[in-house]
């Protein structure tokens, strides 16, 4: 909590939080299932040394173009790793099986 005053006994759900995810175990790769006209697009992620704004390790594929923030529910956060970037949201995020 650097630069941060706080009164004593006061709490930071935040950080707690934070502090509770880094102990969880994630997974070390998701296949992201995004679904096409005729076949589904599978791209398999790994997991990298840095968190997404919301505190949950951030997932990328080889080429790092596609990034993705992955709670430990699950839940999919699709990042942009350049300018003008849209990307759908998966409709599965299944552990790889590596």
């Amino acid at each position: 909590m650097e630069g941060r005053r706080r009164a004593v006994g006061t709490r930071f759900p935040v950080a707690q939080c934070r502090d509770r995810e880094a102990v969880m175990e994630h997974p070390e790769s998701y296949e992201l299932i995004f679904q096409a006209a005729a076949v589904d697009d599978v791209v398999v992620v790994r997991r990298t040394d840095r968190t997404g704004p919301g505190g949950h390790p951030i997932y990328e594929d080889e080429t790092g173009i596609v990034r993705a923030e992955v709670s430990g529910r699950g839940e999919v956060r699709m990042l942009a790793s350049g300018g003008h970037q849209a990307h759908e949201l998966p409709v599965i995020a299944r552990t790889a099986q590596v």
